[in-house]
């Protein structure tokens, strides 16, 4: 029997309970959602550090940037400029590890979907792929700027 609230166009089952391979049913119970305060943050801290272990453990591109990163965040602190350039500078090398790691996270659940060679997958993973490589633009330009005029005069002081 149909509701009276309900459409002509909606099935007649449109308001049964959502079966378990829904979409929309939900989540099954976490124990960690109802933390809160102090026990929620420690959780979130060691997940959040778990995280990181996989990535350096198994993406090398992730090792690769964070090789950068332990490089250009110190020249960062120790060059002379502005409190917002620092900001800036330290900020773009930061921004390129969390692009990374969300394309990192991209792929690992396309993976956990399914390993068939799919052209949503495909695409999914060049978008993270695509977005990584902005940062990273993003964080070259910012160094030149910021950097590169700096660069240019200590090399003349030098030549003089």
């Amino acid at each position: 029997m149909r509701s009276p609230l309900s459409t002509r166009n909606e099935p007649a089952d449109a308001h049964e309970p959502l079966g378990p391979d829904d979409p929309l049913a939900p989540l099954p119970f976490n124990p960690y959602k109802g933390n809160r305060g102090l026990t929620r943050a420690w959780h979130a801290m060691k997940n959040s550090l778990a995280g990181f272990r996989v990535a350096i453990r198994e993406e090398s591109a992730f090792r690769q940037e964070l090789t950068l990163a332990a490089i250009l965040v110190p020249c960062g602190l120790v060059v002379p400029v502005e409190p917002v350039a620092r900001v800036l500078l330290l900020g773009s090398v930061l921004l390129v590890l969390i692009v990374e790691l969300l394309n990192s996270s991209v792929e690992a659940a396309i993976d956990r979907i399914s390993l068939e060679r799919h052209e949503l997958s495909r695409r999914a993973k060049d978008l993270g792929s695509a977005a990584v490589m902005v940062a990273l633009f993003m964080c070259v330009m910012t160094w030149v700027l910021i950097v590169g005029p700096l660069v240019v005069r200590w090399t003349g002081m030098l030549m003089h």
